[in-house]
């Protein structure tokens, strides 16, 4: 488990009104987002955190099931034209409480209240956990309206059911944030996506859903490119429109330089790489949505998606299996563990499994040609698929897996040409996909797509790591920095303050809390908390044995010493000296 993490979960809608739970789903996606800004910081995605909401699970299984150390959990109370927050950020270890605050804002300045809390969540985190740095601002402004931003809420509660019927009605909600904010950039980039969706999905004609996605993208640029979402508009028509994958790679990440947490940039990196392949690039981009992302069933239909390619089959299936628990629905997880079951042999699992399913004939066929050869496809079926509009809209093209495997391999040479002529999605991993391994001595198939990017133009994401991690510090200041440090803690004895934060530290040394943070990191291999706590204990030691403090209580010592929690000094306590502190009195007395 890495140390410095999170998971934001949902934020309890405590207003009257029950409707208001869009509002707190937004607001809390937003935190998420603006943490995500943060390189170092290892942030759960919404999807994933989203899993417990309105469940009742303990904090410290929530913490082992998304892999994370810290979790953040709140409420929102909204009530006319204010807006309530409380967050309380807990150590999953312990299930320790260590930092609570409540906000309590105009609903007017809500972004302004959105960036604080954001901010105050990542100093805590480093302050509990080590350094790393953060940014002056992490939420931007995206609107001066809060009524277009709470219509935008309602389009992105809308949009992320992903059907048809809620990215229409998403889009409704977006094109009337519009209306109170022609410069709302994001209401025209989420349009831009709903509409390419539908497009893609053949639920509104391709070339006007297209032509209002590309509307949308027109004025969205002239506002705002500096947004994810602009780079991330072009990388559907380079990579699944035009196959034109240099130019994908480019875009992708561009998204990426934005947003290195990004996960549909993650994502489309992933999905790039198998289709070139690039299996070892493709499984850094899987393993890190996974981290970032644990409990999405796409992750783990990646994941297994690049393991079915390598001819892991076993391991393909076990992902695909655990991808359908957690969305039963998934209908390409589905087709991949009937591959996985035909390849591995498993005819009883198999049959099971496809019981009551589209296609079934289609599926036992190419079980028979793959398992039970020789077996011929007779003309007649053949016939029918060619007379018949299905194999359009079939989201595998099983038609073209049994012809390459029969005594029709002509044929199916021919259909996968005209198939990657028209760009067809479901065959954009041709050249890596098992079924079509009998074509790929034919003629003409070594000449049917030639990609135009190259493992040679392919950056590692350690390289572009390395670029964006500068030195902070250097030794001689360090050194420096560290005595002054010490002498005003030695003599100043801040830690007596119990509501001493790193920024007033920073700001009494001349310096910037990322300078400080990474001090106290480096110089003492501390945390901000730890370093503070440690002049505290001392300080707690030292009075406790005078005998002229033998008629004050422990807590009571404990808030002498600046501690200001009873469970941050008992935690703190044991942790250090390995026992209780009431037992250390009892040993010390």
């Amino acid at each position: 488990m890495t140390q410095k993490s999170i998971a934001v979960l949902p934020f309890v809608n405590m207003s009257n009104d029950i409707d208001n739970d869009y509002f707190c789903d937004g607001i809390t996606e937003e935190i998420i987002n603006a943490l995500t800004k943060i390189n170092e910081l290892k942030v759960i995605a919404r999807t994933s955190s989203f899993a417990f909401k309105g469940k009742d699970i303990d904090i410290r299984e929530i913490g082992g099931q998304l892999g994370v150390n810290t979790v953040l959990e709140g409420s929102i109370k909204k009530s006319r034209e204010r807006v309530r927050i409380t967050a309380q950020l807990i150590d999953v270890a312990d299930g320790t409480h260590y930092w609570s605050k409540r906000f309590d804002r105009e609903l007017t300045d809500i972004f302004d209240l959105e960036d604080e809390i954001s901010l105050a969540i990542a100093d805590e985190v480093r302050n509990n956990f080590g350094h790393f740095e953060v940014q002056d601002h992490l939420i931007k402004q995206p609107t001066n309206n809060v009524d277009a931003y709470q219509l935008f809420l309602k389009g992105r509660s809308l949009q992320l059911k992903w059907t048809p019927k809620s990215l229409n009605e998403a889009i409704t909600y977006y094109d009337q944030a519009i209306t109170l904010d022609k410069n709302y950039a994001k209401a025209y980039y989420a349009n831009l996506q709903c509409y390419g969706l539908l497009a893609m999905w053949g639920y509104m004609p391709y070339q006007e859903a297209m032509d209002l996605a590309i509307g949308n993208l027109l004025i969205a640029k002239e506002i705002d490119t500096s947004l994810p979402e602009y780079p991330h508009s072009f990388v559907g028509k380079f990579f699944w429109g035009e196959w034109d994958f240099k130019n994908a790679y480019i875009h992708i990440n561009k998204v990426l330089a934005i947003n290195p947490n990004h996960i549909d940039g993650l994502e489309a990196m992933a999905e790039l790489f198998i289709a070139l392949g690039f299996f070892d690039e493709a499984l850094v981009y899987a393993n890190k949505l996974l981290d970032l992302d644990p409990l999405s069933a796409n992750n783990h239909y990646t994941f297994a998606h690049i393991c079915y390619y390598q001819g892991q089959f076993d391991k393909a299936l076990e992902s695909v299996n655990y991808a359908l628990t957690l969305n039963p629905e998934l209908a390409l997880a589905h087709h991949l563990k009937c591959f996985c079951l035909i390849w591995l042999n498993q005819k009883q699992q198999f049959e099971e499994f496809i019981k009551d399913t589209p296609l079934v004939e289609e599926k036992k066929w190419l079980f028979r040609l793959i398992n039970e050869k020789p077996v011929e496809v007779p003309d007649e079926i053949v016939s029918q698929w060619t007379a018949s509009e299905s194999n359009e809209t079939m989201l595998v093209p099983y038609d073209l897996y049994i012809l390459s495997n029969s005594n029709h391999k002509a044929l199916g040479l021919s259909r996968l040409q005209e198939m990657i002529e028209r760009r067809r999605g479901q065959i954009i991993n041709y050249r890596q996909e098992p079924f079509l391994k009998p074509l790929h001595g034919m003629d003409g198939f070594s000449d049917l797509h030639h990609s135009n990017l190259c493992l040679s133009d392919i950056t590692s994401p350690v390289e572009e790591e390395e670029k964006t991690t500068p030195t902070i510090l250097d030794a001689s200041q360090i050194e420096a920095l560290k005595e002054e440090l010490l002498t005003y803690f030695e003599e100043e004895e801040p830690f007596l303050n119990p509501q001493l934060s790193l920024k007033f530290v920073a700001d009494v040394l001349g310096f910037n809390t990322n300078k400080i943070s990474y001090l106290i990191n480096t110089a003492f291999d501390l945390n901000f908390n730890d370093f503070v706590n440690s002049y505290r204990l001392k300080r707690f030691k030292s009075i406790a044995l005078d005998p002229k403090n033998s008629h004050l209580t422990i807590l009571g010592l404990a808030y002498d010493s600046g501690f200001n929690s009873k469970s941050v000094f008992n935690t703190y306590f044991k942790k250090i000296e390995g026992i209780t502190p009431r037992a250390w009195m009892k040993s010390n007395s």
